[in-house]
C-alpha cells in the first residue's frame, strides 16, 4: 500500500504495489475470491482489519490503496473505519467511480486510491476534509509513494528512479516491473523500493495485476515467507 506503479507496455496494463507494514501485524491472507454485493472480488486480506490494500473485481476494475493523501497528516487516536474496508465498499459496487463520488468518508484516515476502471485511470484522494478526483492519461506511466512514509523530496527521488528505469527500453514485461519493485536501491533499506527500518517496518509483499485483452493475471509475493501465489481469469 506504499509504492504503486501503473505501466502500459506492449498492449499490457501492469499495476504493481509494494506493501510496507509493521512486522508485528498479522500476515495477510493470500489473494482469494470473495463475493461482495454479488460481485466476485479478488484480494489479499488484512487479518487485523478484514480489508485490503489491493483488489480486482470481475469487471477488471483494479483499486489500490496508499496511506495518506498529498502530504503527511497528523494521526488521531481512533478512526470510524479501516481504509481497507473502504476499498472493499468501493470495489464491490457496480461503478466504483460513482461510489467514490457519493461515499461518506467522515471519520476516515486520509488515503490515496489508484483506480483503473473501464480502461480509465483515476487518482482519488481523501484528506479528512475533501475528496479529490483526477482523471489521468491511461496511456502514460505513473508511480506513487505513500506520503506517510516518504517525504516530498523522497517521493520525487523515487519518481526519478522510475523514470530512469523506463528510459532503459521501450517495452517492459511484468517480470521486469516486479524486478524494479523488488530490487531498486536494494541497499537503501530506509527509502528503497523494499524497505527494512530496524526490523520494525518492512516491505512485506508485492502484488501485481497484468491485463492483456480479456486475460487478467494476479500475482502475489509474500516477501516474509518467500511464498508466491497467482490467479488468472478471462473476461467476457
Amino acid at each position: 500500500m506504499c509504492t504503486v506503479t501503473f505501466v502500459q507496455s506492449n498492449g499490457k496494463t501492469i499495476i504493481t504495489s509494494n506493501r510496507d507494514e509493521k512486522v508485528l501485524r498479522e500476515p495477510a491472507v493470500e489473494p482469494m475470491n470473495y463475493l461482495i454485493n454479488n460481485k466476485i472480488v479478488t484480494f489479499p486480506k488484512d487479518q487485523k482489519g478484514g480489508g485490503t490494500w489491493y483488489a480486482v473485481n470481475e469487471d477488471v476494475t483494479v483499486l489500490v490503496l496508499l496511506n495518506g493523501a498529498a502530504e503527511k497528516h497528523e494521526l488521531k487516536t481512533s478512526y470510524k473505519k479501516s481504509r481497507g474496508l473502504v476499498v472493499l465498499d468501493i470495489i464491490g459496487c457496480n461503478s466504483p467511480i460513482l461510489e467514490w463520488e457519493t461515499i461518506d468518508l467522515t471519520g476516515i484516515e486520509p488515503f490515496t486510491l489508484v483506480l483503473f476502471q473501464d480502461k480509465k485511470l483515476f487518482q482519488l484522494r481523501w484528506n479528512e476534509i475533501n475528496k479529490e478526483t483526477i482523471l489521468l492519461d491511461a496511456s502514460q506511466n505513473y508511480i506513487w509513494s505513500s506520503s506517510t512514509l516518504y517525504s516530498a523530496e523522497l517521493r520525487q527521488k523515487r519518481a526519478q528512479w522510475f523514470s530512469a528505469f523506463l528510459d532503459t527500453k521501450q517495452d517492459f514485461s511484468s517480470k521486469e516491473l516486479f524486478h524494479f519493485h523488488r530490487y531498486t536501491e536494494e541497499q537503501n533499506q530506509e527509502h528503497g523500493l523494499v524497505i527494512n527500518r530496524s526490523d520494525v517496518l518492512k516491505t512485506v509483499s508485492i502484488t501485481q495485476t497484468v491485463i492483456e485483452n480479456n486475460k487478467v493475471k494476479i500475482c502475489y509475493n509474500d516477501l516474509i515467507t518467500e511464498k508466491e501465489f497467482s490467479n488468472a481469469f478471462l473476461t467476457i
